[in-house]
C-alpha cells in the first residue's frame, strides 16, 4: 500500500467514497467540483490501483492547516490506514513549515490515538472566517475541533 497525491481519474472514487461516509454522518460531504479544485491537496491510498482511503491536507494560514475528508473504504477499515494518512498529512504539513494541524471531527477517538488533542472552536478563528461561514452546520455544528502541534 502506498500514497500518492490524487489525480483527475481519481475523483469519481474519492466523491463515492466519501459521500458514502457523509451520508452515515462520519465526515461532511463534498462536491466533485471541491473535490476538482482542491486535488492538488488530495492523498489516496493504494493498492493493485485500488483506493483504499483518502485525506485531504488544506491550508488555512501561515502556520495552520486541516486535515479533511478523511475516509477509509468500509472494506479496509480497521487496518491502520486511517493512521497512516493522517501521518502522511503531518508530515506534508512539517514540510510545508506548518506548525498546528486541525481536525473538525466526530471522530475523536481515533484522532486522539494520533495524539491530537480537543480545544476549543474559538481558538480557530482562521477556520471559522474561511470555512465554518459557510457550511450549513455553522449555527449547530456538532465536531469536535482537534490539534496537533508539529515540531
Amino acid at each position: 500500500m502506498d500514497i500518492y497525491h490524487a489525480v483527475t481519474s481519481d475523483v469519481s472514487y474519492i466523491y463515492n467514497l466519501i459521500q458514502n461516509q457523509a451520508e452515515q454522518g462520519v465526515v461532511l460531504p463534498r462536491t466533485k467540483l471541491s473535490l476538482y479544485q482542491h486535488l492538488q491537496c488530495m492523498y489516496v491510498m493504494k493498492k493493485d490501483n485500488k483506493i483504499l482511503g483518502v485525506a485531504g491536507l488544506h491550508v488555512l494560514g501561515q502556520d495552520l492547516a486541516e486535515v479533511r475528508s478523511l475516509v477509509v473504504a468500509p472494506s479496509h477499515s480497521g487496518q491502520g490506514i486511517g493512521r497512516k494518512l493522517v501521518n502522511h498529512i503531518i508530515n506534508e504539513a512539517s514540510q510545508l513549515e506548518i506548525s498546528r494541524l486541525i481536525s473538525l471531527t466526530y471522530e475523536t477517538e481515533f484522532f486522539n490515538k494520533c495524539n491530537f488533542e480537543i480545544i476549543s472552536k474559538d481558538a480557530l478563528p482562521e477556520k471559522v472566517w474561511i470555512d465554518c461561514m459557510n457550511c450549513p452546520k455553522f449555527n449547530s455544528c456538532d465536531e469536535v475541533a482537534m490539534i496537533y502541534y508539529i515540531g
